[in-house]
Formats: structure tokens, C-alpha cells, sequence
């Protein structure tokens, strides 16, 4: 039944994807983007339950991004580009993580690796004014038609020597890359790897660039996750695997005292893009759910201990849309939504601010991102657990089959939420605010996410 109306999904994503790549001479349409990504999530939306239960590497998914131009959506303008910014990206990543929020993740760390180039270029740093800039990664991203993964974060404290560059032997310099670690989202498809390696294990990190078609990289998709299924995470193995000095995209330095807070707005760009991720799953599920309690096929509702609504064992009839219990736990799942989107969109608006001013981002500034985003992560964590939560009860009447393949398949909703927030340490991110708040602390200029 899936495929006829995919059919018609991508017949519609290609034409727009066309205009979307159209000459930049001509007039703007605002409205590309918006409807292409609306297109899109509605041809994720009708299998993405198959998917998600099947669990294959998220090969067919890649080509639907590809298909559609997501992927180069970020890239600056060119003749045949239209790039658009960071506020239409996070509304990319959001909407389609309503649907498919395995796919959302893939795009959150293909934006963020794409601005490796600015972020951590020698732009703005020193170099000399007469050299001819390489073309971004963003811009060779586009014109290859590459989905980037990685990720440059360095080595947690106590979690060995990461990735480690070694000088290559010859003329030709270069570097030779050993070593291996885990990724969270995108190494199984990914046709370019951006990872942070340190030359000797020690000192400055460098952000570089890797085919993973190279026969000295081993990928391994690892066991089965409780959730995001589809993200492609696995740890990637670099034995000798050459890197040759135009592979290398940038620099940032091992000491905090002289980085450039520009450069540590990469950790939060990514952050404030997985949080959109989390967004998009709890609205996704709220709007499921709701489709169903509309059509009156929710189960009963009754108070719970905290004075809410809950879902009783099914012994009653289903309840109606005038349903008291059922408005009020639906006010209270939307408010929370809403809450988070507030939160979120206050947290987007400061992070477009940090990354137009570049490299006069002052430390103030940088700080006060910081706080945002880490607002944004926990509200918008809890509100994700919360939501898809109190979703499954709401549902019980139909969703009770999913661990045997019936219903309409809610516990991934839930199951998402969880996989996602779980590497986030709320207890610090509140820390971390609330000594902002009293005392004006700053946050260290790292790239720990």
C-alpha cells in the first residue's frame, strides 16, 4: 500500500528539489524548502514504522534526503545553489524528526559537520589575505553529493587516546591516521567521515576528512539500539589510513585559552540541532496520537495518583472527544510541547546571532548561547520523555499490541525519546546553568558536547 503514494511523494520531492537547485538570478521562493521538507516527511511518515522494526542500515532513507536536496540545504548560494540558514535548517531537522526521527538525526550531524570548514578553518584566525580559500566542505558536501558523519569531539578523559595522526613518510607530507571510536549517528552510509585526531595523541586537534571507502576503514554497526534504530551509529576502526594536507579542514587549538569562542559554537550547533530532533519526536507522537483520539479510537481515561489523566486496563468503552479527562491530558501534553518549543526557538535565535558574528563572537556571548542551549536540552528532554510517555497510555486501546507487531506502533516514539536523551547528563546541564545565573560563570571553551 506504501509504495504507490511513495511514488507520488518523490515524483513531487523531485520537482521541487529541481527548482530548489535552480539559478539564484531568478526570484526567491521562500516556500521551497518548507514544502519540499513537508513533502518528504510525509513519504517518511507512511512506513516508518516498517522501517523501524526491520532495523536495516538506512541506505533507502539517505537516497530519499538526497533525492529531495536536504543534505546541500545549508551550503552558501552559488549559481546553481540555493543555500538557506541555520533558523530553515533546525525547522528541517525538526519536522522530518516528527516522522522519522532516525533520519532527522542523520541530517542534525550532516548539518553540524558541514560548517566544519568555518568553524574551524584558518579563516579569520591569521591567514594570509592573498591565498585562494579551498571550497568549504559545505560547498564540496553539495556539489558530491556527500553525507557527512563523525565527529570532532576529543576523547573524554579516561576514555584512552582517541584518534591519533602520525607524519607521513615522503614529500608530500601528509598525515597517517590511526585508531577507533564510536559514533552516534551516520557512519554506516556515510560517504565522508570528519573526525578530530590529535598528531602523536597529544596537543592541538585536527579536524579531517575521510573515505570511508578506504580499505583501511572498518565500520561496525555494533548491536541493535533500544531506539533511533535507523541513525546508522557504529564504531569506525582507522588502521594507516593516509591523509593528505588538503584533508585537513582546520585546527583547534589544546589550550582554551586561545580558541576562538566562534570555533566552540560547533558543540552547541550540533546540541541545539539534536534538541530539534527531540522536538520533532514529541510532536510527532503527540500528533499520531491525537489523529487516533480523534477517530475515537483511544483508550478510556481516568485520573491517575498525581491528579492527571491515565489510561485504565481497557475495561471501559472508549472514550469520546468531549471526554474531560481525555481534553485535559491532552492540554496538558501540548502545553509542555509548546513550553519546549518556546524554549527552543529562544536558544535557535541566539545560536543564528553567534554564527553571523563569526569570529567577533565575544566570550559573554558565547556563554549566554551556551545557557540557552543547555535550557533547551533539558526542557525539551524532559518534555520528550513526558510526552511520548503519557502518549502510549493515551493510545492503550490500539497501541497494547506493539512488542507483537500490532497496533500503530507508539512504543517507538517513546523508544526514540529515550535512546536520544540518555547521553545527555541533565544534573550537569542544570549545574552548568545555574552557576551561569548566579555567578556568572562562564563554560569552559571546549568541543565536548
Amino acid at each position: 500500500m506504501s509504495t504507490p503514494r511513495r511514488s507520488t511523494k518523490r515524483t513531487a520531492i523531485r520537482t521541487a528539489s529541481a527548482r530548489a537547485g535552480r539559478p539564484v538570478d531568478r526570484p526567491a521562493d521562500d516556500e521551497i524548502w518548507p514544502r519540499v521538507t513537508r513533502e518528504l516527511a510525509d513519504d517518511l511518515a507512511v512506513d516508518a514504522l516498517a522501517r523501524d522494526r526491520a532495523g536495516k542500515a538506512p541506505f533507502d532513507e539517505v537516497a530519499r534526503l538526497q533525492e529531495a536536496g536536504l543534505p546541500a540545504l545549508l551550503t552558501a548560494p552559488g549559481p546553481t545553489r540555493r543555500g538557506a540558514d541555520w533558523r530553515a535548517a533546525c525547522a528541517v531537522v525538526r519536522e522530518i524528526s516528527a516522522a522519522d526521527s532516525s533520519v532527522g538525526e542523520l541530517l542534525a550531524h550532516h548539518y553540524a559537520l558541514s560548517w566544519s570548514s568555518s568553524f574551524f578553518g584558518l579563516a579569520g584566525q591569521g591567514a594570509d589575505d592573498d591565498s585562494v580559500p579551498a571550497p568549504s566542505l559545505g560547498v564540496r558536501a553539495a556539489e558530491e553529493r556527500w553525507l557527512l558523519a563523525g565527529g570532532v569531539e576529543p576523547p573524554r578523559a579516561g576514555s584512552g587516546p582517541g584518534l591519533v595522526l602520525t607524519p607521513a613518510d615522503g614529500p608530500g607530507g601528509g598525515w597517517i591516521l590511526d585508531g577507533r571510536r564510536a559514533f552516534a549517528s551516520g557512519v554506516t552510509v556515510a560517504d565522508r567521515l570528519v573526525v578530530g585526531a590529535r598528531p602523536g595523541g597529544t596537543g592541538d586537534l585536527l579536524v579531517v576528512l575521510v573515505d570511508p571507502a578506504h580499505p583501511g576503514v572498518f565500520t561496525d554497526a555494533g548491536p541493535e539500539r533500544v531506539g533511533q534504530r535507523l541513525a546508522g551509529a557504529g564504531t569506525v576502526a582507522f588502521e594507516r589510513v593516509p591523509v593528505e594536507p588538503g584533508q585537513v579542514l582546520g585546527v583547534l587549538p589544546h589550550d582554551e585559552h586561545t580558541v576562538a569562542p566562534f570555533s566552540t559554537l560547533a558543540p552547541l550547533a550540533l546540541r541545539l540541532l539534536l534538541v530539534q530532533v527531540g522536538l520533532g519526536i514529541a510532536e510527532g507522537a503527540l500528533a499520531e496520537a491525537r489523529d487516533i483520539s480523534r477517530a475515537g479510537q483511544a483508550g478510556p481515561v481516568r485520573g491517575d495518583h498525581a491528579g492527571g489523566p491515565s489510561v485504565t486496563d481497557g475495561a471501559a468503552p472508549a472514550v469520546t472527544g468531549d471526554d474531560p479527562y481525555l481534553l485535559l491530558a491532552y492540554g496538558e501534553l501540548a502545553t509542555a510541547a509548546h513550553a519546549a518549543a518556546a524554549v527552543v526557538e529562544r536558544a535557535t535565535d541566539a545560536l543564528v546571532r553567534g554564527l553571523r558574528a563569526e569570529w567577533s563572537l565575544g566570550l559573554e556571548e558565547r556563554a549566554d548561547i551556551a545557557v540557552l542551549v543547555a535550557a533547551a536540552e533539558t526542557v525539551t528532554g524532559r518534555a520528550a520523555v513526558h510526552i511520548t510517555t503519557r502518549v502510549l497510555e493515551l493510545v492503550d486501546g490500539t497501541a497494547g499490541d506493539d512488542a507483537r507487531g500490532g497496533g500503530p506502533g507508539f512504543d517507538r516514539f517513546w523508544r526514540n525519546a529515550r535512546a536520544l536523551t540518555a547521553p545527555t547528563q541533565a544534573a550537569h546541564r542544570l549545574r552548568d546553568i545555574g552557576d551561569h545565573y548566579l555567578n556568572g560563570t562562564h563554560a569552559r571553551l571546549t568541543l565536548q558536547a
